[in-house]
């Protein structure tokens, strides 16, 4: 797939839904106790490696980056979309989110203390995983936790409506845990623990907790 066609119509079924989008996962982490400690979880992993800037990539409407303040950790989100920026800036003034590409990182060499992409990388497809966690792990600081969230399965689908009956034109890309943990140990990452959410459910869910580096304990 053309890197060009599908960043192109990622961003712009993301412009398109933004609103609406936002609206759906709104209380998303007040209605998910298990996300809700994920994310608790990793704030006590970013204050253990000495706290600092951490980015949220793939922020959406930047309601993960706001918990994650509301917890002590200085989060800053990065979103794909204009829209959803805007969407961000809205619901949480005051806060940080600009415009970027996971594909094309635009932070400077170990310059965040954590990173977190929830659900951002089920877009990308998977000639373009390793770049993206290449420049994961360029940007954290040695021992910064990595909080993924994904789609467990095999196999893609094309999105073409979603979030309010809005056109999209976006690939979901569905991973097996271990393919996503080769991956990142082939990154240089260290896997700490992983957990499958909704398991009865047609889409499941894995949160995967990785470190920049081998294992110092």
């Amino acid at each position: 797939m053309n890197d060009d066609r599908w960043l192109a119509d990622t961003r712009t079924s993301y412009d398109t839904v933004a609103v609406s989008y936002a609206d759906q996962v709104r209380d998303a982490v007040t209605t998910m106790p298990y996300l809700r400690g994920a994310l608790a979880l990793f704030a006590d992993l970013v204050h253990v490696a000495g706290g600092g800037p951490v980015a949220d990539v793939g922020c959406g409407p930047g309601h993960f980056t706001a918990h994650l303040r509301e917890l002590g950790v200085d989060a800053f989100g990065i979103d794909l979309s204009p829209a959803m920026i805007d969407v961000a800036r809205r619901d949480h003034p005051g806060l940080r989110f600009e415009v970027g590409s996971m594909t094309d990182l635009d932070l400077a060499d170990a310059s965040v203390t954590g990173l977190l992409a929830s659900w951002s990388l089920i877009h990308v497809p998977d000639d373009a995983v390793p770049t993206v966690l290449a420049h994961f792990r360029r940007v954290l600081r040695p021992g910064g936790p990595l909080l993924l969230g994904f789609h467990v399965g095999e196999g893609s689908t094309l999105k073409t409506q979603g979030y309010g009956g809005h056109p999209m034109n976006v690939q979901v890309h569905r991973r097996r845990p271990d393919l996503m943990a080769a991956w990142l140990r082939a990154a240089g990452f260290t896997i700490e623990a992983q957990t499958l959410l909704t398991p009865d459910t047609p889409t499941p869910t894995s949160l995967l907790f990785a470190h920049h580096g081998p294992t110092v304990r």
